[in-house]
Formats: structure tokens, sequence, C-alpha cells
């Protein structure tokens, strides 16, 4: 795209380098180039741009990190996202070591400066990508409303706001993307509101999807907005199933995704599950299953032991070990 060129002619003399060869999940290898690269300009460069999306900004804040620790000056980043996996909205990041597993860090230093939500930028990601990555939002605001720590205001409120957008969203974007400015720029706003402000008092990761999108992502190489279209839906009914407090908060999406509850918490959660994975077989995304992106079957259980954080046994062991199965 002519993206990198404009920002750079856009920059004129406040240009120091051009970092472009971060891939995907950002291999520690590149990490480490970029580190060199820009330790060694001099003292002038204050400011990272990142533009892109998930790899790039997340490479860009562990970046900005590690230059403090080795040089101790607080680099100002400022991010240009070009699609819906939020990873400008936490003050954390990640990348894939040389044995290939992510490896997530967090600290205050790695937080945005600004974020610059441009639907003209937007407007040259490819239509899958953006569909994707626009379910990985979903991810995000679905797995809030069942985490132990997410907060009622503003981030309950603000995913279920996130949800009725996307669902209303994703499917026009299939139709319109790139051509639509005002519904991409609606679906970077409802990106930001499923992500964007749950706080810091977030213990643990974000949840189960998720957990499994790292599982079988960045090993296999499959893109995390992928991840999400797999996921999402079997988890949402597992945990509707999990316990009734679970199904109680699941049900409050449901008029989101645009059903009618219909009294029973568990039938109306179980809904939501469905619905998402609808939307997901509506958008004509090549998601494929873990066997036709070349996944053996014999990973099953490291791919749920990775999941659980090693837990090898246990109810909840058997019913991922089982979902995880469905995905083959």
């Amino acid at each position: 795209t002519p993206l990198v060129r404009q920002l750079e002619s856009l920059l004129e003399e406040h240009h120091a380098a051009t970092v472009s060869y971060i891939r995907q999940s950002g291999p520690v290898a590149d990490i480490e180039r970029a580190i060199e690269e820009i330790s060694g300009q001099d003292e002038a460069v204050d400011a990272l741009v990142s533009l892109g999306g998930g790899s790039p900004i997340d490479a860009t804040k562990v970046i900005s990190l590690r230059i403090k620790e080795r040089k101790g000056n607080l680099l100002t980043h400022l991010t240009i996202p070009t699609t819906l996996s939020t990873a400008e909205c936490t003050a954390g990041g990640g990348y894939i070591n040389a044995e290939g597993s992510k490896v997530g860090l967090r600290a205050p230093e790695m937080g945005v400066s600004a974020i610059f939500y441009d639907a003209k930028y937007a407007s040259h990601t490819p239509k899958d990508l953006w569909l994707s990555t626009g379910m990985r939002a979903m991810d995000h605001a679905v797995e809030c409303m069942y985490h132990p720590c997410s907060s009622e205001v503003p981030w309950k409120a603000l995913a279920v706001w996130a949800v009725g957008e996307l669902f209303e969203c994703l499917p026009k974007a299939r139709d319109s993307h790139p051509h639509d400015p005002d519904i991409m720029t609606r679906l970077m706003l409802a990106a930001y509101a499923s992500s964007g402000l749950k706080g810091e008092n977030l213990k643990g990761g974000m949840g189960l999807s998720h957990s499994l999108g790292h599982a079988i992502g960045s090993p296999y190489g499959i893109p995390h907005g992928i991840t999400s279209c797999m996921t999402l839906g079997k988890v949402v009914q597992l945990k509707a199933h999990e316990s009734l407090e679970n199904a109680k908060q699941i049900r409050r999406l449901l008029p989101a995704a645009g059903g009618n509850p219909a009294g029973d918490a568990l039938q109306d959660a179980l809904e939501v599950g469905r619905r998402i994975g609808n939307l997901i077989e509506s958008l004509g995304l090549d998601v494929g299953t873990l066997s036709s992106r070349g996944v053996s079957k014999d990973e099953t259980p490291i791919i749920t032991q990775k999941a659980l954080g090693g837990v090898n046994e246990g109810v909840l062991y058997n019913e991922v070990e089982k979902l995880v199965q469905t995905l083959f």
C-alpha cells in the first residue's frame, strides 16, 4: 500500500527511519533487530509511530519498553490502526520467542500516547482481514461479560454497545468494504469500545476464547482474527453451561445480537453463541478447520493444556478438550 510512503512524506524532517520487516505476531528476531536499529539513531528520536494491525502495534510497544529499559528514556508511541484487533487499546503486548511460543508483557510504559482512527487508512486493509479482526473485537466484547474482574461501568456497558455495532456493521462491511467510510469508522469505534476502557484491575487473561486463540494461533501460524472465528461461538456455549451467573451475563448480549430473550438464562445465552456462529458464517470468511490448516489431531492435548495454563486433567480440561476436538 502507499500508506508508509504517505506517512514518511507527512512527517518530513521528523522522520528518522522506517522499520518495515515486522512479521506476523512479532518474532523476537524482528523485535531485537528493530531495537538495535532504533537505538543506533541519535538522541533526537523521541517518538515511534506504528501503522497497521496487531503485530506492528504490539511490536512497537515491546520495542518502546525495551529501549526505556536500555536507555532510560520513554518514547512517545503514536499509532494508526488499520485492523480491528484492538492491540492499540492495552498497556501490554507480546512477541514470539525463539521456541515459537507467545510471550506476553504488561507495563504502564507500553500504553500508546494517541490513537488515530482513519477510514482512509483502513480502506487499504483487505476485506477478509478487516472482517476477521472485527470478530477479534467481538471476542473482546463478549468475553468481558463473564470475566470475573470486568467492571460494570464502563467496560460491560460499552461491550454491550460494541456487540450491537459489530453485529450490525460487519455484514454491511462484507458488502461495502472499502468504499463506506462511515461503516469503517463505526467499526473502529466499536473495536475501541470492546477493549479500550477495561481498566487496570483485570486479573489473568481475557478468557477461554482468547487463551485458545493463543494456543492455536502463533504456534500454527493462524491469525488471531481467524482463531476468534473458530472458538468464540463454541466457548460462549461452554461458558453458559459452566454456571448460571455466566449464562445471565451472556444473555445480556442477546438483544444486541438481534435476538429476543425468552426468559431462560441458559437458553438465551446459548442463542448468543449460535448467533455469533451464524454471523461468522454469513461473513464468508475462509475460517476452515485446524486440520485444513495443517494441525494434527495429535496436538489436541497440547492445545488444551496451553489454553488452560498447564492444567491436564479434571472436568474443565475434559470439556475444553472436547471443544478443541470440534475444531478439527
